[in-house]
């Protein structure tokens, strides 16, 4: 009796319901108003067994990665199959078709490959998966090395090792960044229109890490500006969008316009945010390590909280895992870790927002 007593004065001081306390408005995992907590699965090694850890941790979402080659809607629909056997459904889909080079630098034969990735667009539509994913930075190898942090094993870049060691002309060119938003403009000209027809969302992700020209390219989504006027490329449309990576956005600090929060409510809170990278780093430029989400600079359970303040509902997932002490392969141990930590920060986001 004391005890109960206790408890009610003590909730009457705060000015909170007893009830607000005990989460009355709880949503669950699976309701379609929720993020989709999800992972990033090669179409080409994942297996069975892999599939199967995943069910035992309580994914119910993946984003399913494919190469440049012809990808039938038969062999799309037997993933998708595949996939449901283990109570897991695909959220979005990657076809590197659009990574060409004759796409992304506008050279001849680049029509084939984009009516290519037009046809994976009718395709996921014809399936109803909602989201497509995609890039625009031609030349993205980066990585300076694998370092140790906390033991285990992730990557590392350093601008400066990358510019006086590893930085090299991948083209016989340089590009400027006007030719490659020439090429981004035909490009997006070409799919966002069978994308509306199909019903499926495009969701662009930033260039990682936002530096402006790497390896003789130069990069266009390295600041706000950047993703403002792809908008703009893509006028009114509301099946152009973000796959907004926070770790990308973290690398790049104050030197990006806008910070991660000011961009979920800018996009996020205009329902321009498809999909969610969730990744951590130690700090922004010059020097950074990628890390689990509870170890880097950035809170990533105010990153939850903000996402879902907007009402974000697309797929989150772990993004670059790293390595833990025995992992290969999906490195189960690590992506258990990643996945779990996000579980607990959307539950406690949701109780916090209502």
């Amino acid at each position: 009796m004391l005890r109960r007593q206790f408890l009610r004065s003590a909730l009457a001081a705060t000015g909170t319901p007893l009830l607000a306390q005990q989460g009355a408005a709880k949503i669950e995992e699976g309701d379609p108003r929720n993020a989709k907590l999800c992972h990033r699965l090669d179409a080409a090694s994942v297996s069975d067994d892999d599939l199967r850890f995943l069910e035992q941790i309580g994914l119910k979402w993946v984003r399913l990665e494919f190469g440049e080659g012809e990808i039938t809607l038969d062999t799309l629909r037997a993933q998708q199959r595949r996939f449901a056997q283990f109570g897991m459904r695909i959220y979005s889909g990657v076809h590197y078709a659009y990574r060409s080079r004759r796409v992304q630098l506008g050279e001849p034969g680049r029509d084939q490959d984009i009516e290519t990735y037009r046809r994976f667009l009718r395709d996921l539509g014809t399936l109803e998966i909602p989201v497509a994913s995609y890039d625009f930075h031609p030349a993205d190898t980066y990585t300076t090395k694998m370092v140790e942090r906390r033991g285990y094993t992730a990557r590392e870049f350093d601008l400066d090792d990358f510019r006086n060691r590893v930085e090299k002309r991948q083209f016989e060119r340089e590009y400027s960044a006007e030719e490659i938003w020439a090429n981004y403009t035909y490009f997006l000209k070409a799919v966002l229109p069978v994308a509306e027809e199909a019903g499926v969302k495009l969701a662009l992700h930033p260039d990682d890490p936002p530096v402006a020209k790497m390896n003789g390219v130069a990069k266009l989504l390295t600041h706000y500006d950047g993703y403002r006027r792809a908008e703009e490329i893509a006028g009114k449309s509301a099946n152009w969008g973000l796959t907004f990576c926070v770790g990308t956005w973290s690398e790049g600090g104050d030197r990006m316009g806008k910070d991660v929060f000011e961009m979920i409510h800018d996009f996020g809170g205009r329902g321009k945010i498809f999909e969610v990278h969730f990744r951590n780093v130690t700090g922004p430029l010059p020097r950074f390590v990628e890390t689990f989400p509870d170890d880097g600079y950035m809170d990533m359970y105010q990153v939850m909280k903000t996402l879902r303040q907007v009402r974000f509902s697309g797929g989150v997932e772990p993004d670059h895992v790293p390595r833990l002490a025995g992992d290969s392969g999906l490195l189960r141990a690590g992506t258990a870790y990643c996945i779990a930590s996000m579980r607990a920060m959307l539950r406690r986001a949701n109780e916090e927002v209502g």
